[in-house]
């Protein structure tokens, strides 16, 4: 029976340093969502249908799946949909900046970089509790919002409270950042635009 399984990171533990420390990314990928995915098998253990699809297509129609998994599976999904693109957007590299058709549509939406970083910054220390701040495409529109928990765009806005294509995530779980920034959420914050591989952030907008 086919299952979901940990993505593996495609560089070190120590390459986001020292804006993401190794050890919290030896305990975030290899534990935190390790634990996701391993929730989520066992939740469709006995619908081995939904383990076909891939997880995106899964936790965008959560209303498929059977009442008594799907708690389980949007928590579970969510956060093993919302870790890998988060290990791929972060992934050394990458220019420091945004160009061709993914820097004018910063530049249209947000008027510049910097005006988008302050404002996906901000849905990110006003989200209270655990969740993730997002830039996301709706329709042919750039948005960023947030979402709790870990719910995703991807799940709509009946659930997530927004709805469209995930194209750059940033966890604000504690997990993410606590080793190293303890409660200061905004530091962490403004450092990790320093690690995202914006070669990426742009072929998810391609792909869109």
């Amino acid at each position: 029976m086919p299952e979901f399984s940990l993505p593996a990171l495609s560089y070190a533990h120590d390459a986001l340093e020292p804006h993401i420390d190794a050890r919290t990314m030896e305990i975030h990928h290899g534990k935190h969502h390790q634990a996701y995915v391993n929730n989520l098998n066992a939740a469709l253990k006995d619908h081995p249908a939904f383990l076909e699809k891939s997880i995106e297509a899964l936790i965008a129609d959560l209303a498929s799946v059977p009442d008594a998994a799907r708690g389980p599976v949007r928590n579970n999904g969510g956060g093993h949909a919302n870790h890998s693109l988060f290990w791929d957007v972060i992934a050394p590299g990458g220019p420091a900046a945004p160009t061709g058709a993914l820097a004018t549509a910063i530049d249209s939406t947000f008027g510049s970089l910097d005006a988008l970083k302050a404002t996906m910054n901000e849905a990110g220390t006003k989200r209270f509790g655990s969740g993730w701040a997002w830039l996301y495409v709706e329709g042919d529109t750039l948005k960023v919002g947030s979402t709790a928990n870990q719910d995703s765009p991807l799940m709509g806005t009946a659930i997530a409270g927004i709805a469209g294509t995930p194209l750059l995530g940033i966890d604000v779980w504690e997990h993410a950042y606590y080793l190293n920034y303890q409660n200061r959420r905004p530091d962490y914050l403004n450092a990790i635009w320093s690690v995202v591989n914006w070669d990426r952030v742009a072929a998810r907008l391609a792909a869109v």
